[in-house]
This record gives structure tokens, C-alpha cells and sequence, in this order.
């Protein structure tokens, strides 16, 4: 994951139900990150896989 400059690890929570996200495609996911970063609500994500973007996101509820 990439917030703004910072390059961090994470796992994916889909909803119940979804095992797969196809392009275009909008849904709600829980992000646990492997390491605590400065982040707030509304912030603008990207997924990255293998050097490429893959998907991208928005804040928008953060959980202790």
C-alpha cells in the first residue's frame, strides 16, 4: 500500500462473500497494516502488486 510517500505491507479483508475484485469494480475492505503509519480519514491510497498498480482507495474509517 502507498500513502502518499510511504510504502507499506498490509493484508485485505474482503466482505463476506467477494473472493475476488475485478477492474472497475468499488467495494468496502478492512486494511490491517503490518507497521503504524500517520494516516487520517479521507486519505487517498494505491494497491500495489509487482511494481504495478492494481487498485486504489480512500480513508474512511480508521480502526485502533
Amino acid at each position: 500500500f502507498y500513502f502518499r510517500t510511504t510504502d507499506v505491507t498490509g493484508t485485505i479483508e474482503l466482505p463476506a462473500g467477494v473472493e475476488m475484485v475485478m477492474p472497475g469494480d468499488n467495494i468496502k475492505m478492512t486494511i490491517e497494516l503490518i507497521s503504524p503509519i500517520a494516516m487520517e480519514d479521507g486519505l487517498r491510497f494505491a494497491i500495489r502488486e509487482g511494481g504495478k498498480t492494481v487498485g486504489a482507495g480512500v480513508v474512511t474509517k480508521i480502526l485502533k
